[in-house]
């Protein structure tokens, strides 16, 4: 863990769910993200439906959300698995259906590359789940991730719940 002196940066979190009440759990997530130590969230994106990708049973409910931490990357990381836990990940095979998912996609401007972690998240270039959400909640960063790369892929922003 950082020091709590440390200055806080941005890092950016895709959260995604396919089984169960993915909605409420993103949801449920969300509201956890600003309960972790050390970090706050500043904003997140709408609710986006999306098909499995590597993946399979029921479409995914994903967002993107934006938060300021002094955690290390790894130790985010550890936070964020505690969260997976929490609502139930199990992960019996690769890329299984989840009830939960939360990657790292950006940590302010590090690059790291480590067995455990590599950000910027390796796959999100190729991902309309993870591009969009962090468009609409972070267009600045749009320049390095070009959405016409994932066009083909079908994504659709949920209305707000009332």
């Amino acid at each position: 863990m950082i020091s709590s002196d440390a200055r806080p940066v941005a890092a950016y979190v895709a959260l995604g769910a396919n089984l169960g009440d993915a909605r409420r759990t993103i949801r449920q997530a969300l509201l956890a993200l600003d309960h972790l130590p050390q970090t706050r969230l500043v904003r997140a994106s709408s609710l986006y439906r999306t098909a499995p990708i590597d993946s399979s049973g029921p479409d995914y409910i994903n967002a993107v959300a934006e938060v300021t931490t002094t955690l290390s990357p790894h130790v985010l990381l550890t936070e964020l698995q505690g969260l997976e836990l929490a609502a139930g990940r199990e992960r019996p095979y690769l890329n299984a259906p989840r009830t939960l998912d939360l990657d790292i996609l950006l940590y302010d401007d590090l690059r790291l590359d480590s067995p455990t972690l590599t950000i910027p998240h390796p796959r999100m270039a190729a991902r309309a789940f993870v591009l969009v959400p962090l468009t609409e909640i972070a267009p600045h960063l749009l320049g390095a991730y070009p959405l016409k790369a994932v066009r083909e892929q079908a994504i659709e922003r949920l209305p707000a719940d009332p």
